[in-house]
């Protein structure tokens, strides 16, 4: 979806720790320039932690604006002036306007703790234990303005033991997260995907695990 012969400027939006980040960060992926990361919360663990790898980070406050549109309209300019190519969803937990996710319609990504389209939403882990299904997993898609809907990149799956609570399953899952998630921006980076009829292709010979390869054109 981008050249891969210049940077890649990215802004990355957080609400947590920052684990996904993390892993995004020490993934050292060529050409990935996080320009900023952005939190709505002030005391969201991950701003420590990108300011620890040298990233500038800043907060647009949630509950410093009246309405949701004055967020969504500060948000907006706070990203855009990064002028970011790609926009990294690592643990935001705010639905998006619209307009925003429009504007960056084919170079937005979100991870997602389940196997979509099963368990949109919250309380991913807590449901797929209830649901007693044998496999759960991670996703990583392109955001469009439906909640958890969008084109999926990559997957991870995991079984789902016996025993497991919602605790250790969460586990199992997020260290697939931090493995599925530099792998589908490093190939975003790589301009290797691309939108083919709704679903997304990986381009060239091989894919590992995960990625899907669209038929070539003869």
């Amino acid at each position: 979806m981008n050249s891969s012969s210049d940077p890649t400027p990215a802004v990355v939006l957080m609400s947590g720790r920052g684990s996904n980040l993390d892993a995004i960060v020490r993934a050292a992926i060529p050409g990935l320039d996080i320009r900023a990361v952005i939190s709505n919360r002030p005391d969201a663990g991950g701003l420590a932690l990108a300011r620890d790898h040298g990233l500038h980070a800043e907060v647009v406050d949630a509950s410093g604006f009246a309405t949701r549109e004055a967020f969504d309209a500060a948000l907006d300019r706070a990203v855009d002036a990064f002028s970011p190519r790609l926009v990294v969803l690592a643990g935001f937990m705010r639905i998006l306007a619209a307009d925003f996710v429009r504007k960056h319609a084919g170079r937005m990504l979100n991870i997602h703790p389940s196997l979509l389209p099963s368990f949109t939403g919250l309380a991913t882990h807590r449901r797929a234990i209830e649901a007693g299904v044998r496999l759960h997993g991670a996703t990583v898609h392109f955001v469009t303005p439906e909640l958890d809907a969008g084109p999926i990149v990559i997957q991870a799956a995991v079984p789902v033991l016996p025993d497991d609570d919602e605790s250790t399953l969460a586990a199992r899952v997020l260290a697939q997260e931090h493995r599925i998630y530099p792998q589908a921006v490093r190939w975003f980076v790589a301009g290797r995907l691309s939108l083919q009829d709704g679903r997304v292709c990986l381009n060239g010979a091989t894919a590992p695990e995960g990625g899907f390869i669209c038929p070539q054109p003869e």
